[in-house]
């Protein structure tokens, strides 16, 4: 027999019609009494979709965007029709080469025993045909194999305490199955939003229905997913819990671990779709090498979806490209190549080609693919077909000498990775021409990436250059699909936060053994990294979120300091010696870099200007523990009261903010010109709410933007209308199309969606004549009578800018009579000075 294909999903499917029309002969194998089993096992009446949109379908086998049901139904029509000659309950136990041994072909493969143990042995590959050998003992012999068995079958699963009761599944067959029940979908990705939106599409059928993402956006989601899932939790139908994840299941509940720390919630049943992972050892024992030893690796492929075993082929999932139209694109063309047809290009071939027609340089589509590829560090582990399928999502980019890159304060959330040249970061606005280069393979822009900050500086080409932009979406579905490439990022990031924060003149290399022993920690909210008493010399440097550090005074913890992200702490056991001195925890949910001490001492021992910084803030930080011991008799119920404040700041947001406003009750008379400055300074809508918000002693903390170092706000914002200014402030721009995502992603409250009101008559008129509402926010009467006749002005999305642009600053502080409005930044506010001054030390 010619050709043999394993799986009848769409791209084996493809691959089958294809070698009827050529009249090869050749043998489907399914291993169920159906075709297209992932297709099968959608939920029933589940929407497919048709992307990309603006890639040509070349399949035998018609696919346009529809139920289920339909096009199952076109398929088994189409195989019937077209002569597909089907195997059906064939399921493939080992495929093995019958001809000479192949040289040097010798492989190591992990096989993994039924009793969690493992052993590696080598295994001898052969040369084609190959004898495809089936679970009933029949033997087939091809020519060549096509693996079409995508990865389904290899789900991720749920590894927590109770991951393995009952009630946990790991597939959706029919929604409507399910009635009055607290269900859990676990996963963000397409199939976990769509079985989610099957389960609540029915209000008849009484679900209470909660999604769990562990990221704070959908990034491999299709966006119509997206949209979707974001109009039903607006609507009350799903609970999206972002940034979370299952901590504990058990009969009848389960435990979420949320930035806000870990809540118990009923539950009855857990889906969990969590993606999948290739079917590795089967493949391996065909002969086939992955590309690393990552799990979510894949097979190694040439440019024709051949793999290191001659004859064998991979396509669809299990080659990296999930989208039902490339899996049957590659279907079509992996049997024109097996028939010969070498000068076949992928459906693909155009819009890369237009990408690159600009680039200077007589390539190819692929020779520039494999260029950018072995030049840039993060994509190395891409296949020659995942890197089609990213290139289509990127741009490539040529530059002179003395191009802007981009500008400081520019807006802007993409990657940039430099294949030929070299970047120059301006990093002094005083001084273009002090800057620091970034050669070839490297990246730039990940501080965008990662915190949605304006552009920190002035970036310009440093010679002629060739550098692909990868947008936010590209960027984050490469670090969730491709292991490699976050790691690359992830080191990348980490490297230039250390050199930032420390300075020291160091430089990367002298950062290398440090880098090598870096591990990245997800902390949970009120989680400890260092406590008290316990020996370690590693450091810590808060890379995500914010900690408090504490230290036991008279039985009780009290509270010392905030570390806000971009600190480091650990330093003080590591050069003194001894046990911690105090404890350090989360306020939220953060993550931290933990370097090993041993490596870290060694750079200190080799920069004796890095050793003299550490030793300051140790000294600082030492100052704090003595002047609390000091006064541990006889301020103890001020120190008890400091930390009680502190803890309640703590509790209303303070922990992630960069600004807040307080206001001291004290002080406060509730004039309100608080509230009336700010309207006036905003088109007549006020942005806080003085009276709303919680208070603690005489500090109230009303319901006005904190603009958070990680903004919730910023997270699915469909036009990319919130951003981050200059000086930290958090604003929206014109381009809001008022969806309300901000609004119900911010949990303290403090975005609005309203209308602009008409505009007022000028102060002077109101106080001379009367005329209009006055000093304020006009009353919903007088914005009533005063609107345009039959203009309903659409409503968007409204919050503290922090008088971004006016000049003299916040106009609610500046309003104040009384000085009881101040907007601090936590870690001035959350010091000892203040400890000081409510004790009278300080005075």
């Amino acid at each position: 027999m010619r050709i043999a294909i394993v799986g009848s999903g769409p791209a084996g499917l493809s691959a089958a019609a294809r070698a009827a029309a050529l009249g090869l002969s050749h043998v489907l194998l399914e291993k169920t009494d159906h075709l297209s089993d992932t297709i099968y096992k959608y939920q029933k009446g589940k929407h497919v979709m048709a992307t990309p949109s603006q890639l040509v379908l070349r399949s035998d086998f018609a696919f346009d965007a529809g139920k289920r049901e339909a096009i199952l139904g076109t398929w088994n029509d189409q195989a019937a029709a077209q002569g597909v000659n089907v195997a059906y309950k064939s399921e493939v136990k080992a495929i093995e080469g019958t001809g000479e041994a192949i040289p040097g072909s010798v492989q190591k493969i992990v096989v993994r025993n039924r009793d969690g143990s493992s052993e590696t042995r080598e295994k001898q590959r052969f040369a084609p045909p190959y004898r495809i050998t089936l679970t009933n003992g029949q033997a087939i012999i091809a020519d060549s194999v096509i693996l079409a068995i995508g990865t389904q079958g290899n789900p991720n699963l749920l590894r927590c305490p109770g991951g393995d009761l009952p009630h946990v599944q790991y597939q959706l067959d029919d929604p409507a199955e399910y009635n009055d029940e607290h269900i859990f979908v676990i996963g963000g990705g397409d199939a976990g939003i769509e079985n989610a939106l099957g389960l609540a599409a029915d209000e008849a059928q009484g679900n209470i229905v909660s999604l769990i993402n562990r990221g704070a956006e959908f990034s491999t989601a299709k966006g119509a997913n997206v949209q979707a899932l974001l109009a039903a939790g607006a609507a009350g139908r799903v609970a999206i819990l972002t940034e979370s994840s299952p901590a504990k299941v058990e009969p009848g509940f389960i435990t979420v671990d949320t930035r806000d720390g870990e809540v118990r919630l009923p539950c009855d049943r857990i889906i969990a779709r969590m993606g999948s992972a290739p079917p590795r050892g089967f493949v391996e024992e065909c002969g086939i090498e992955f590309t690393s030893g990552d799990r979510l690796a894949f097979p190694k492929l040439s440019p024709v979806f051949e793999t290191t075993a001659p004859g064998i082929f991979v396509i669809g999932a299990l080659a990296g490209y999930p989208l039902i139209k490339h899996c049957m694109n590659q279907g079509h063309d992996v049997v024109e190549f097996i028939n010969g047809n070498t000068s076949l290009k992928p459906a693909d071939e155009p819009i890369l080609a237009a990408k690159f027609k600009d680039l200077p340089g007589q390539r190819s589509v692929d020779e520039w693919l494999e260029f950018l590829r072995t030049n840039i560090s993060i994509l190395e582990g891409l296949s020659p077909l995942q890197m089609r399928e990213f290139m289509l999502d990127s741009e490539a980019r040529a530059y002179r000498q003395g191009d802007v890159i981009f500008e400081r304060n520019d807006p802007g959330s993409s990657l940039f990775a430099i294949a030929q040249g070299q970047a120059l970061v301006e990093v002094r606005s005083d001084a273009p021409s002090i800057s620091v280069p970034i050669e070839s393979g490297s990246i730039f822009g990940e501080v965008g990436l990662i915190s949605g900050r304006r552009r920190g500086a002035t970036v310009r080409a440093g010679a002629d250059s060739i550098m692909v932009e990868v947008s936010r979406t590209a960027a984050l579905k490469l670090m969730s699909s491709v292991p490699a490439a976050k790691r690359a990022v992830t080191r990348i990031s980490t490297e230039r936060q250390l050199l930032q924060m420390f300075g020291a003149g160091l430089t990367p290399a002298d950062l290398a053994d440090v880098l090598d022993t870096a591990e990245i920690l997800t902390v949970k909210a009120g989680e400890f990294i260092i406590r008290e008493g316990e020996e370690g010399d590693d450091i810590f440097v808060i890379r995500v979120g914010s900690m408090i550090v504490e230290k036991i005074v008279g039985g009780k913890p009290v509270f010392l300091s905030y570390l806000p992200a971009g600190s480091y702490v650990g330093e003080m056991a590591l050069i003194a010696g001894g046990r911690r001195t105090a404890s350090v925890k989360a306020t939220v949910k953060s993550e931290v870099i933990r370097l090993k001490g041993e490596a870290f001492r060694a750079l200190m021992d080799a920069k004796p200007a890095l050793l003299e910084r550490a030793r300051r803030d140790m000294a600082a930080r030492q100052d704090i523990n003595a002047f609390v011991e000091s006064r541990k008799d006889s301020f103890s119920t001020v120190v008890d009261m400091y930390s009680q404040t502190a803890k309640f700041l703590v509790d209303n947001g303070i922990g992630e903010a960069t600004d807040v406003l307080l206001i001291d009750e004290h002080l406060c008379v509730g004039c309100d010109n608080c509230e009336k400055a700010c309207a006036d300074s905003h088109e007549g809508l006020s942005r806080l709410d003085r009276e709303a918000g919680k208070t603690y002693a005489h500090l109230h903390v009303p319901t006005s933007c904190r603009h958070c170092e990680h903004p919730h706000c910023m997270a699915d914002c469909p036009p990319n209308a919130i951003h981050r200014g200059p000086d930290g402030e958090v604003f929206i721009d014109d381009s809001c199309i008022g969806c309300g995502n901000c609004q119900r992603n911010c949990p303290y409250g403090v975005i609005r969606m309203d209308s602009v009101p008409p505009k007022k008559p000028g102060l002077l008129s109101w106080m001379l004549f009367g005329s209009g509402p006055g000093p304020g926010e006009p009353s919903k009467t007088w914005r009533y009578k005063n609107a345009e006749p039959g203009v309903e002005k659409p409503k968007k999305a409204i919050k503290c800018d922090m008088c971004s642009g006016i000049e003299g600053g916040p106009a609610c502080v500046r309003a104040c009579p009384t000085g009881a409005a101040i907007r601090v930044s936590p870690e001035d506010f959350l010091g000892i000075a203040r400890l000081e001054r409510i004790t009278g030390e300080g005075r």
